[in-house]
């Protein structure tokens, strides 16, 4: 999962990457089978223009979330015959992929998609591609300073908290004295901060509610079994759970079918297939999951491309593309799961 983000900006920005080929890889509807999103979602609908070499510098893919950024940008990038992708190997070592983000800007790319390691330790190197005209699309990890790039994309983490609670609040309005119980991520991070900010801001729209448990895991299967069963040990009874992230999602429903509990509800974040699958089958614990779309990726390829031809967002009146776009955390549960199934990823 993305390691933090704190600004959640515009939605919209101005004119030739097509509106909806930026929005819908943001949140993509297609839902023809299970690949990626942005193999599905139509390029934007501009005719070729100039030709652009976009530099892709991500962290190294050791979650299904950074996994499935990768595959976005490159999926992204091959449906423009006018985009070329260099695509560096990808590092959690900050020098290294400051190193490789240095190669990019050598070699004279067009414009360069960072998902830094490190938003903070990378904002030199994002400084010094802005200084030597190449544009930077700064994808959800935010750098320090808004100097070190051109256009910020990425999820809303307080957005995920929010619409969480809004859900499990809806669902529990009715019951008195409901109680519920947090599976978070990397405390760290600010960005699991900012969820369970969001979360108990939602849930102080229902008295009825009260939050008696939260334990941290560490966004990996093995974590999310480990500290579930912690919660399952220590509360003897609740009614509904939200775990902030799909991936430790899996070890946390390995401990509650261990443990024979099916007393509560319980509500993702990210939008994993295995999630997805788990919801549409609907015979357990898993209702509903909160959206942090790795499609964002490609969107950050369709804004570089509008970039370096020098061009905006379809649709919208501004002659430029925005400074700032976030991503909706959509709620995806039985209701609308068919919709979502094609985004899902591994």
């Amino acid at each position: 999962m993305s390691h933090t983000t704190s600004r959640r900006g515009l939605l919209f920005g101005t004119a030739a990457v097509s509106a909806g080929a930026l929005l819908t890889a943001c949140t993509s509807n297609d839902t023809k089978d299970d690949k990626a999103a942005a193999n599905e979602q139509p390029a934007a609908a501009d005719k070729p223009g100039k030709h652009v070499t976009i530099g892709f510098a991500g962290p190294q893919a050791d979650h299904g979330w950074l996994n499935a950024i990768n595959d976005n940008a490159k999926n992204r990038a091959e449906r423009y015959s006018d985009v070329s992708l260099e695509v560096t190997e990808g590092s959690n070592d900050t020098a290294q992929q400051i190193g490789q983000i240095e190669t990019l800007i050598n070699k004279k790319v067009d414009v360069l998609v960072v998902l830094p390691a490190d938003g903070k330790a990378l904002t030199q190197v994002g400084l010094k591609a802005m200084r030597a005209g190449i544009p930077v699309v700064n994808l959800d990890r935010v750098f320090n300073s808004a100097q070190a790039y051109r256009c910020y994309i990425g999820g809303d983490n307080y957005g995920m908290g929010l619409n969480a609670g809004r859900y499990i609040g809806e669902k529990l309005k009715g019951k008195p004295n409901a109680r519920v119980v947090e599976l978070a991520g990397l405390d760290n991070l600010e960005l699991t901060k900012q969820r369970t900010q969001g979360f108990d801001d939602a849930l102080e729209n229902y008295p009825n509610i009260r939050k008696v448990a939260r334990q941290a895991a560490e966004f990996t299967v093995e974590s999310g079994q480990a500290k579930m069963a912690q919660l399952l040990q220590a509360q003897s009874g609740f009614d509904a759970l939200w775990n902030h992230d799909d991936d430790q999602g899996v070890g946390a429903l390995r401990a509650i079918e261990q443990a024979g509990r099916d007393d509560f509800l319980m509500v993702g974040g990210a939008g994993a297939l295995s999630a997805f699958q788990a919801i549409k089958k609907d015979d357990g614990v898993l209702k509903a999951t909160v959206l942090y779309p790795p499609s964002m990726a490609a969107s950050a390829i369709d804004l570089a491309r509008a970039l370096g031809q020098g061009k905006g967002v379809g649709g919208l009146a501004e002659f430029e593309i925005p400074a700032s776009i976030t991503c909706y955390s959509a709620v995806v549960d039985k209701t609308n799961i068919d919709q979502y199934m094609s985004t899902g990823f591994r």
